[in-house]
C-alpha cells in the first residue's frame, strides 16, 4: 500500500514533461524566428545580386 502512495506523489514524470514542454515551446519559437530572418536574408541578397547584376552590364 505505501508503494502505490509512494508511485503518486512522485513528481519526477511530471518535472520532466514540463522541461520537454519548455523545450517544445523554445523550438518552436526559434523555428519561427529563423524563416522570418531567413525570408529578409533572401530578399536582402535579392536586392544585392541584381543591383550587382545592374552595375555589370
Amino acid at each position: 500500500m505505501t508503494t502505490i502512495k509512494n508511485l503518486f506523489r512522485d513528481e519526477a514524470g511530471a518535472t520532466a514533461i514540463e522541461y520537454g514542454l519548455i523545450a517544445a515551446l523554445i523550438a518552436v519559437a526559434a523555428i519561427v524566428g529563423m524563416q522570418a530572418l531567413g525570408t529578409s536574408l533572401n530578399t536582402t541578397f535579392g536586392g544585392v545580386s541584381t543591383t550587382l547584376n545592374t552595375a555589370n552590364a
